[in-house]
């Protein structure tokens, strides 16, 4: 199993300067098949980026209606079924994601979905399908009825908070989680409404316990005062293996020692190749395109 981050950034003012890219992440080899998680701005070109091929997902999960997580959603349920060509794959998401809620979403088209399987996850609902076993995990934040995940499969269980304020039973819905992949916008004890910060993920870590902890989705204030430092201070406090990601990082999972799962960065393509028809295939020639930044 890999776990690759095309973006860790989060919130709205790293989204919209690209201080770090904003693309989610994506599940590899779960049960055999690839997940993509929030794809938020930039998550299809990133995935060009950094080597990893879009139309190889069998899913896509969006936890709520905020740009920086439902953006390029459809554009990669395009890529699953091929140009909506194919029935395939499967769309997990909050009410608000799929079906609309109030004044939040739908995020995704009653056009996009009709060609996957549809599933609505609400907090504590568990979801059964061939390949995994899902549940929907409570939030609270700027979407009421946005939701984190725990998907297990086989012997390994990996749990997502998406964005949400710690609060006292959170880690109920996390509890046996191997894997434990967290929103941390704010560094410290600096959270504000609707996220969690350093602090709260220490508490979080505590009580779940589990083998790995992986910090994302950082805004300004965390970016600025070092990720990697925060990330020391969790595993200080907790004695659980914490990293903080970044754009580009790859963790390959050992699912029989997790706590010595192996971390390197994927390579930009964009950068380094000269010819973008090697990352953009294309009937089309393209330019090699003019330096803009020295």
């Amino acid at each position: 199993m890999k776990i690759t981050f095309l973006g860790s950034g989060g919130g709205r003012f790293a989204t919209i300067s690209q201080k770090r890219m904003t693309g989610g992440f994506r599940i590899d080899d779960f049960a055999g098949k690839n997940y993509y998680i929030d794809p938020g701005p930039g998550a299809l070109v990133r995935s060009y980026q950094f080597g990893l091929n879009p139309t190889t997902i069998d899913g896509v999960f969006v936890s709520h209606t905020h740009t920086d997580h439902y953006n390029d959603a459809e554009i990669l349920i395009e890529a699953m079924t091929r140009g909506m060509t194919k029935n395939y794959g499967v769309i997990m998401g909050s009410q608000s994601v799929c079906e609309g809620y109030k004044k939040w979403g739908p995020a995704i088209s009653d056009y996009h979905k009709s060609k996957s399987l549809n599933i609505v996850l609400k907090p504590g609902e568990v979801k059964r399908t061939k390949d995994f076993t899902i549940k929907g995990t409570k939030t609270i934040h700027g979407d009421p009825t946005g939701v984190g995940f725990q998907m297990k499969a086989g012997n390994i269980t990996v749990s997502y908070t998406s964005d949400t304020k710690y609060f006292p039973e959170l880690y109920k819905y996390h509890k046996d989680a191997d894997i434990l992949i967290a929103s941390v916008l704010r560094p410290g004890t600096k959270s504000i409404k609707g996220h969690m910060c350093t602090n709260n993920f220490s508490n979080l870590v505590n009580e779940v316990k589990p083998k790995l902890a992986i910090m994302t989705h950082f805004g300004f204030k965390m970016l600025n005062s070092n990720p990697v430092n925060e990330a020391k201070k969790v595993m200080r406090k907790t004695g659980v293996k914490t990293i903080a990601a970044f754009d580009g990082l790859k963790i390959d999972i050992d699912e029989n020692n997790i706590e010595k799962s192996k971390y390197s960065a994927l390579k930009n393509h964009l950068m380094k190749n000269s010819n973008f028809n090697e990352v953009f295939p294309s009937d089309v020639e393209e330019k090699k395109p003019k330096k803009i930044f020295k």
